[in-house]
């Protein structure tokens, strides 16, 4: 039986403009406009694991995001810092000729 969520997401206006313009962005890194996605179909009231399903990821991930989402807002979908070393080289950027 599916769970029901006890984090129910209402969007602002101001919410939602951002979050379907991260969505619909083909620049963002990929992990950005899926929680977009995520965000804008629990606003729909869709179930976490209706959500995984539409966008192919596992319902504990969903969870997570709309629950950071719920109480943290936009601020909740940036990237955490994380521990350790940082990188010592940039990513690769394009192909060298």
């Amino acid at each position: 039986m599916p769970r029901e969520s006890p984090f129910k997401i209402t969007l602002t206006p101001a919410e939602e403009r951002e979050l379907q313009h991260r969505a619909s962005k083909y620049t963002l890194p990929y992990f950005q406009v899926l929680r977009a996605k995520m965000i804008l179909l629990a606003a729909q009231s869709l179930s976490n694991d209706q959500i995984a399903l539409r966008l192919d990821t596992r319902r504990e991930v969903v969870s997570m995001w709309r629950q950071r989402f719920f109480r943290q807002r936009l601020r909740g979908l940036d990237e955490l810092p994380r521990s350790g070393r940082p990188r010592a080289f940039p990513p690769r950027t394009g192909r060298a000729d």
